[in-house]
C-alpha cells in the first residue's frame, strides 16, 4: 500500500517548524519531507527525527534567493558554481538526516533565454549532481511545475523530466511526479501513472507527491479521485512515498479523514 509522508512546510503550520515532527507522528505519520532544512543545524532536525520515530524521504537543494522570487537555480546561466555549492551543503544535510532523495528545483526561465542553452546548463548541472549523490547514495530528483503556480518555470510537463533524465542518463536521476502540477498542467493522471510506472524496477519515478485540484487543499477535496489513484499506484507496485504536500483547509489533524481512510485500509 502507498505510504506517506507529511510535508511540515505545508502541513501543521499551527506548530512551530520544530514542533511538526511530533504533530506529524502522534496523527500516525512515519515519514516526513519539507521544502528545505537550512534553518536550522542538521543535528536539531536529526534529533527530530530520532525523538519521535520519522524518516527523512525528500528536501530540496538550495533555491537561489527564494523570499526575492526565485525557484531554483539549476538550469540558470552563470549561476552554475552556486548551483553545485548548494548541492554539496543539501548532500550534507541529506548524509545527516538519513535522507535518500534530493530535489533540485530547475528555476524561472530568463526572458527570452533560448530554451536550448537552458538545457544544456541543466543537463550539465544534473549531471554534476547525479555523480555526488549516488556517491553518497543519495537520488536527485526533478520536478515538472505546472505555470499556473509557478509563471515561466523551466520544466513543466512529465514528457519533458523524463526526456532531460534519459539525456543525463544518470541512474540515479528521477523525476518527482506531483501529481497536483500533473493534473494542472496537462490531466490524464491515471494514465501518465501507467505510463510511468508500467515497469517498477526501472521506472524513473522517484517520488510522488499530493493535494487536491485546484485549491490545493486535502486529498480527496476538488476534481481528483485520489482514493483511485492509489489504487492504481499500488497495483502497479510502486514502493517509494508518496509526500502530501497540501495547504489543509484548516487545521491539520483535523483534516486528515482521507488518511485515516487510506491507512484503515491496509
Amino acid at each position: 500500500m502507498p505510504r506517506f509522508a507529511a510535508n511540515l512546510t505545508m502541513m501543521y503550520t499551527e506548530h512551530n517548524f520544530l514542533e511538526r515532527f511530533g504533530a506529524a507522528a502522534r496523527d500516525g505519520f512515519t515519514a516526513v519531507e519539507y521544502l528545505f532544512p537550512y534553518d536550522y543545524p542538521a543535528a536539531a532536525l536529526a534529533a527530530q527525527l530520532k525523538e519521535h520515530g520519522l524518516k527523512q524521504v525528500l528536501f530540496n537543494s538550495p533555491p537561489g534567493d527564494w523570499k526575492a522570487g526565485e525557484r531554483g537555480i539549476a538550469a540558470l546561466p552563470g549561476r552554475e558554481q552556486e548551483f553545485r555549492d548548494g548541492f554539496l551543503l543539501a548532500l550534507e544535510y541529506g548524509l545527516a538526516l538519513g535522507s535518500s532523495r534530493i530535489h533540485a528545483m530547475a528555476g524561472i526561465a530568463p526572458k527570452g533565454a533560448d530554451r536550448a542553452h537552458l538545457i544544456g546548463v541543466y543537463t550539465a548541472n544534473l549531471a554534476w549532481a547525479a555523480e555526488r549523490a549516488r556517491a553518497a547514495g543519495i537520488d536527485l530528483l526533478i520536478e515538472p511545475i505546472a505555470q499556473r503556480n509557478i509563471p515561466g518555470f523551466f520544466l513543466n510537463r512529465q514528457e519533458e523530466a523524463h526526456a532531460i533524465a534519459a539525456e543525463v542518463g544518470a541512474p540515479n536521476l528521477k523525476i518527482l511526479m506531483d501529481l497536483f502540477h500533473c493534473q494542472v498542467e496537462e490531466g490524464d493522471l491515471a494514465v501518465k501513472i501507467r505510463k510511468y510506472l508500467a515497469d517498477p524496477k526501472t521506472t524513473r519515478v522517484g517520488h510522488f507527491q499530493i493535494a487536491g485540484v485546484p485549491e490545493r487543499h486535502e486529498p480527496g477535496s476538488g476534481e481528483v479521485n485520489f482514493f483511485y489513484l492509489f489504487d492504481v499506484i499500488d497495483q502497479l507496485g510502486y514502493e517509494g512515498w508518496i509526500g502530501c504536500e497540501y495547504a489543509p483547509a484548516g487545521a491539520t489533524s483535523a483534516g486528515l479523514g482521507w488518511f485515516k481512510k487510506q491507512t484503515a485500509a491496509r
